[in-house]
């Protein structure tokens, strides 16, 4: 558990529902979540150009990943998958477990976050605080309005992934 994302929600202010579950491995899985929590099912990918500019990706869960596409929306080079020791390093987790909660222990700002337009006009987002067994259902406007100013992410770009 990682309770500086608790504290920081608390603190905050911004309600949450917590459920805690088996690890999720896959995005079968992510979605039984999703519906248990009333969500929308979100993909979160950690992504790195050539010029090792980082990325998080929250992406609808029926769309597919258009690497080609999203980096010529944000005038970026070729992107890709970053390592697994650059998710550890910078978002304090690890595959499977990658959230904009992560975002909270980015310091240094070396993570863009990339939105889907579809997730942005979802109401409610589901996200693990780190740790795949437990996941936390809330509004997308407290997470845009409230959370990513608090900690310094209120720069980040609506992409489409269509």
């Amino acid at each position: 558990m990682k309770p500086e994302i608790y504290h920081t929600l608390d603190k905050l202010g911004i309600d949450y529902t917590s459920l805690e579950h088996s690890p999720i491995m896959t995005m079968e899985e992510g979605t039984m979540i999703a519906q248990k929590l009333n969500v929308t099912p979100c993909k979160n990918l950690f992504l790195v150009n050539k010029q090792k500019e980082y990325f998080l990706l929250l992406l609808s869960e029926n769309k597919k990943l258009s690497a080609k596409s999203i980096a010529k929306q944000i005038d970026s080079s070729h992107l890709s998958f970053a390592s697994d020791e650059d998710m550890k390093r910078l978002l304090s987790t690890t595959p499977g477990a990658v959230s904009i909660l992560g975002l909270i222990y980015d310091n240094t700002n070396k993570v863009k976050l990339l939105i889907d337009k579809e997730i942005m006009r979802t109401d409610y987002i589901g996200c693990h605080p780190c740790e795949n067994t437990y996941s936390l259902k809330l509004k997308t406007k407290d997470i845009l309005d409230i959370f990513l100013p608090a900690i310094g992410h209120a720069d980040f770009e609506e992409i489409d992934a269509d």
